[in-house]
């Protein structure tokens, strides 16, 4: 049981949901283990339109109904009552969750409410993701800026691995060389470097950098994709994945399915190899 948690530096758009959601989705399908995705920002509404449509509020069934997406979207709201009520167990996590995959994937997503709720209940993250690491295989965080430092700080240390996600650019690329200069959490094996919305074609390829940053592994990618991109608009990213199982070298979507593969084992062998030297 471990949780990964994914970072970048600050605003920089660099596709760290995206990643998430393609890695996530991979996993659940290729491997058998129960994984939870957990979005910590505000009003964030890109990871639910990866998975599910919106549609108009219906009359909530209440605080112990059906998974329904008024449910779904309160899911931290539940959660934060349970824990201050000290009645919550990791089994009830999924009572809160949108499911993908039964058994296999569910989200917990960003708070919907207004600013003020957000910053109070925002303190309960460190506390709901150490509690799902005791129910779930795989916790994988979506570490949003609006959090703050401290918080974001917790959730850093008790994460088994950090995904520093970058953009393709030279100016990311130096930026976080200095920052692993300072943090040395970030200068550690317990960071795994991936650059998302990858471009091939651009003269930072994955080899140039891999060098330039001076890693013995090459580093992780997933590339832009045009499919995967138009899917997380309309809620078919599960379905698109299932399509693409079966591609081979000459599609062109190969090298999306490629490099999501690599980036996903990548994942799993890291924290394997941590656990061993703990």
């Amino acid at each position: 049981m471990s949780v990964v948690t994914f970072w970048n530096n600050k605003k920089e758009q660099t596709g760290k949901t995206l990643d998430i959601v393609a890695i996530a989705t991979h996993m659940a399908i290729e491997h058998n283990s129960r994984i939870l995705v957990i979005s910590t920002g505000h009003k964030d509404t890109t990871l639910d339109r990866c998975f599910w449509e919106e549609r108009k509020q219906k009359k909530n069934l209440g605080l112990f109904g059906p998974n329904t997406n008024i449910a779904m979207e309160d899911g931290i709201v539940g959660l934060e009552t349970l824990m201050k009520s000290n009645r919550v167990s990791p089994e009830q996590i999924t009572n809160y969750t949108k499911i993908i995959f039964k058994e296999r994937l569910e989200i917990l997503p960003s708070f919907k409410g207004e600013k003020l709720e957000y910053d109070e209940l925002k303190m309960n993250y460190p506390d709901i993701i150490s509690l799902a690491n005791n129910y779930y295989d795989l916790v994988l965080v979506d570490l949003d800026e609006k959090l703050g430092e401290e918080i974001s700080n917790q959730i850093l240390e008790k994460s088994n691995l950090i995904v520093a996600c970058l953009s393709q650019r030279l100016a990311s690329i130096n930026n976080f060389m200095k920052i692993r200069e300072e943090v040395p959490i970030f200068n550690s094996p317990k960071t795994l470097l991936l650059i998302g919305r990858y471009d091939k074609y651009s003269k930072y390829t994955v080899k140039n950098i891999t060098r330039y940053m001076g890693e013995k592994n090459k580093v992780s990618t997933i590339p832009y994709n045009t499919l995967f991109f138009e899917a997380c608009e309309e809620a078919k990213v599960p379905d698109l994945f299932l399509r693409l199982r079966k591609v081979d070298e000459d599609d062109r979507n190969s090298l999306f399915v490629a490099e999501v593969k690599r980036t996903a084992d990548n994942i799993m062998y890291r924290l394997q190899d941590l656990a061993m030297k703990m």
